[in-house]
């Protein structure tokens, strides 16, 4: 159901309660508790929470997001406006926000912040009793860029998401600020600028006004790369929306001074949900919330709300995502090739001969590319090592260069994920009381796995490690013993033949597959050995698996780069990928018998480290 403008039911200008300021709000009642939670780091994060006035058989939630500069005090008042009286609200304040900790405006990057929603739902899960299907976010300006990459890279299986004036496009009125901006932060360190943006732009309602102006716990400043980041976040939300299949509603102020409107239309036509609405709210300022006539938007949200939770959750099935959907047009479209005079025929041409002709003369890595495939084992090793060789200064500093592709940053960022994924996961199979063995079945040289282990040797764990390589099971045991690590064994097996991964014995309790199944674009392939991995996984035992939802250049890979597969005339294959969407591959993980229970993301969201536990009464890898 696709919807703009248009919301069939009645009372929508019924006014709700609109509480102006900082006055303190409750739920029919019940006033709201301070507390805090750690996020992934370990910081410290304030947050409100406003029990439910009257709790229903199944505890709902409305988790609350402020805008920029200011704190969970300034969406209070949403608490009473929504009138939801069966759900518990939330509110947190971002770090380097109101009563949380941090330099005002700053955080390491963008995602951070994104990572901190996870922690808190994880954390209203864990502490609170709410399960993610039965949450609702409603978040506005910057924190609903927050909220849309959230759902894009994390996939979480909520119940709804409201965004009000979602900032994909902050105007900036100074010529070539972003330019300017991203320069800047080559200098380094934390630098700020500072908002614009009166409070008179913000809102009509004068009592906001005043209350915002006078609030202590406002900062104007950002740090840039806080706001570089939004941009970059922002975009990539754009250019992938179809990944997002969470209900959402769209709240556009009609005169914002503050963000541009287009691309918040944009975003509605691309959402790849069956369920989105947009509305256009004439004359509004930037604050939608809080705006003199905010009872209108307020309406729209609670009859959102209670829509979709009178409604069953709507998941899209995607198990058959390689045959129909925008990563298979992706897919198809890389494998066509371009006119050779076209734009991009000619930068790509030239992007290859540079590489074959001066890089792999000059750069180490690029030559180990071409030699062994962009997407081998040895070309991974490399790249974990992230140490700049080949001729002379010159060469090295093309070598560094290669090194730095996001691409090889974010399977830098993948491998510290992995390594602590899988520290935590052996942490808890002992503390269970269990045997830890470990199950890798497509290792590589298994660097990460040996460098863990050799970490932690109290856990007296044992690892399996496999791969179809012959050359990375050779390469693997010379740097274990490189290592000094003994409590390993590497064997040559095919991670895709079902019967093979479940026969291992005895069965691991902890699995893992890394940087597979995103080079394989086939669902029946990456089902087979999921199939496999269920039965070989002891009950309750658990599973650490790798996405790749989104590449900022996957056609450069796909039009320059070489795979370590071959054709039947022994020439390497173009290295083409297709995305799966994080919604997609934790539904392959779901069905052979897993349920996910974490989630790590690198800052671009390229990679995803995600830990599942494998059902309890399942058998022959199906759901139990």
């Amino acid at each position: 159901m696709q919807a703009a403008l248009n919301f069939p039911s009645a009372n929508l200008n019924a006014r709700a309660t609109v509480v102006p300021g900082l006055r303190a709000v409750v739920n029919s009642g019940v006033a709201a508790h301070e507390l805090s939670f750690g996020s992934r780091d370990g910081t410290a994060l304030f947050y409100r929470h406003w029990p439910a006035a009257q709790p229903g058989v199944a505890k709902r939630a409305v988790i609350l997001l402020h805008r920029g500069h200011e704190h969970s005090g300034r969406v209070a008042h949403l608490v009473e406006g929504l009138n939801l009286p069966d759900c518990d609200f939330f509110a947190w304040d971002q770090r380097g926000h109101g009563k949380s900790p941090g330099a005002r405006g700053h955080a390491d990057n963008f995602g951070v912040l994104i990572a901190d929603l996870e922690s808190f739902v994880r954390h209203v899960e864990r502490e609170h009793g709410v399960v993610p299907e039965n949450i609702v976010i409603v978040a506005a300006s910057v924190a609903s860029v927050i909220a849309l990459a959230w759902v894009h890279d994390y996939a979480p299986r909520i119940r709804a998401l409201v965004c009000a004036s979602p900032a994909l496009a902050v105007k900036l009125y100074v010529p070539f600020a972003l330019p300017l901006l991203r320069a800047g932060l080559t200098l380094g360190g934390p630098r700020f600028v500072q908002s614009y943006v009166k409070s008179k732009l913000l809102t009509h309602d004068v009592a906001r006004q005043q209350s915002y102006d006078a609030d202590p716990l406002i900062s104007k400043q950002i740090a840039t790369n806080i706001l570089v980041g939004l941009f970059d976040i922002a975009q990539r939300v754009l250019d992938d929306a179809a990944a997002i299949t969470t209900p959402t509603l769209i709240l556009t102020s009609g005169n914002d001074w503050v963000v541009e409107e287009a691309p918040q239309e944009r975003l509605f036509k691309a959402l790849g949900a069956s369920i989105k609405r947009h509305a256009v709210l004439p004359g509004f300022y930037h604050d939608t919330f809080g705006e003199k006539e905010a009872h209108v938007p307020i309406g729209m949200a609670r009859e959102f709300i209670i829509e979709r939770f009178a409604a069953p959750l709507t998941v899209p099935a995607l198990l058959d995502a390689d045959a129909q959907g925008h990563t298979k047009a992706e897919f198809d479209a890389l494998q066509q090739p371009l006119h050779p005079l076209s734009p991009k025929g000619v930068y790509f041409a030239m992007t290859r001969a540079s590489m074959r002709l001066l890089g792999s003369r000059l750069s180490t890595g690029m030559k180990l590319g071409l030699a062994t495939g962009f997407d081998s084992g040895a070309t991974l090793d490399y790249v974990y090592r992230n140490q700049a060789q080949g001729r002379g200064t010159l060469g090295r500093m093309i070598d560094r260069n290669y090194l730095e592709a996001i691409g090889w940053r974010g399977i830098r960022v993948r491998r510290a994920n992995l390594e602590t994924a899988l520290t935590d996961t052996m942490m808890r199979v002992a503390a269970q009381g269990r045997p830890v063995r470990i199950l890798d079945i497509a290792t590589g040289h298994g660097r990460y796995v040996l460098e863990t282990l050799k970490r932690h040797p109290k856990f007296q764990a044992h690892a399996v490690l496999r791969d179809f390589s012959q050359d990375n099971v050779a390469q693997g045991r010379e740097l274990a013993a490189q290592l000094g690590v003994s409590n390993v064994r590497y064997e040559w097996a095919d991670a895709f033949d079902a019967a093979q991964v479940a026969a291992i014995s005895p069965r691991p309790s902890i699995a893992i597959v890394s940087g597979l199944y995103e080079l394989f674009p086939h669902n029946a392939m990456v089902q087979g050995s999921l199939r496999g991995l269920a039965e070989a996984v002891e009950p309750g035992g658990y599973l650490i698996y790798t996405s790749q939802p989104w590449h900022p250049q996957v056609e450069l890979i796909a039009r320059v780069l070489s795979s370590h597969r071959v054709n039947a005339q022994g020439v390497s294959q173009p290295w083409v990928m297709r995305h799966r969407t994080q919604a997609e591959m934790d539904q392959l993980v779901a069905a052979a018998g897993f349920t996910k229970i974490s989630q790590a993301m690198d800052q671009w969201g390229i990679f995803g480290v995600s830990v599942a536990r494998r059902n309890a009464g399942c058998s022959q890898g199906s759901q139990g």
